[in-house]
């Protein structure tokens, strides 16, 4: 396989597609990443009627919600895993993560933690093993859990929908060529975060989410993807881009060719400096 890439502490792919030069000072400019909400759709009077997951949630904030959602104390989701008897792959060794399908789930009087997990997961079962997912996979070379995985760093890390397929693209042409995936997203995932800003410090962490450190894919998915990241995972576009930054919204640009990437990196810190000073100013 072709390597190609500069050395790991020259080059950074971030989150949401971003890039930084920290081996050579370049400015980085962070900010957290909005959450989105949960959604509860109330009854005129008791209860809310329907829980709303997110496309890229990951477990841990599944669950909270579900204890939300179901007033029960902090935990108690997570606690229910044991005794849900979830129907995931084994590869998955118990972890629902990336199968608890984002989606509109009705509540009762009746759901308990342990069904509204076990609905989450028969619902990305039924999506995942059709025919279009599954024959995509094994077009690919890969098992659904690997599908499912690559669409859930997808999710992570397009800043648009439109960007998605070029972004699996990047995945799978980094993959085939033996480069680290580089991708702040598997780190924020290993330390539990959402931010947009990963430091030089934070790519030497002994994780095995640590895809500057650690080859191929990450051991389990890092969120739970939506339908869209899922297609862009199994059908990406022909390409041949290995690098990415969003230099400000709305402008993604994917390139083969590092030093192109390089300008790309250093208009975008430049665009950064600027809304710094204005807001500063």
């Amino acid at each position: 396989m072709q390597k190609n890439t500069p050395p790991r502490s020259t080059i950074r792919l971030t989150r949401r597609g971003r890039i930084a030069l920290v081996a050579t000072g370049a400015v980085v400019v962070g900010a957290a990443v909005a959450v989105p909400l949960l959604t509860l759709r109330h009854e005129e009077h008791g209860p809310p009627s329907t829980l709303v997951i997110p496309e890229g949630w990951r477990a841990s904030q599944v669950y909270a919600a579900v204890d939300k959602a179901l007033a029960l104390p902090p935990g108690s989701t997570k606690k229910s895993l044991a005794k849900a008897a979830l129907k995931l792959p084994n590869d998955a060794e118990g972890n629902p993560e990336g199968y608890l399908f984002p989606a509109a789930y009705s509540l009762r009087e009746t759901t308990t933690p342990e069904k509204l997990l076990a609905l989450m997961v028969d619902t990305a079962n039924e999506k995942y093993n059709g025919a279009p997912i599954a024959a995509g996979a094994q077009r690919n070379a890969m098992n659904i859990y690997q599908a499912v995985t690559i669409a859930s760093i997808v999710q992570a890390e397009a800043a648009t929908r439109a960007d998605m397929g070029k972004v699996a693209r990047v995945v799978f042409n980094r993959l085939e060529r033996g480069m680290p995936l580089q991708m702040d997203s598997t780190i924020n995932y290993a330390l539990g975060r959402s931010t947009l800003r990963t430091t030089a410090s934070d790519t030497r962490i002994d994780s095995p989410y640590n895809s500057y450190q650690r080859m191929g894919l990450p051991p389990t998915p890092i969120d739970n993807p939506g339908e869209e990241a899922m297609r862009a995972a199994i059908n990406p576009p022909p390409g041949d881009w290995l690098y990415f930054v969003t230099v400000r919204p709305g402008d993604t640009r994917f390139t083969a060719d590092y030093v192109e990437h390089q300008r790309n990196v250093a208009e975008f810190n430049a665009h950064q400096r600027k809304g710094a000073a204005r807001a500063a100013g």
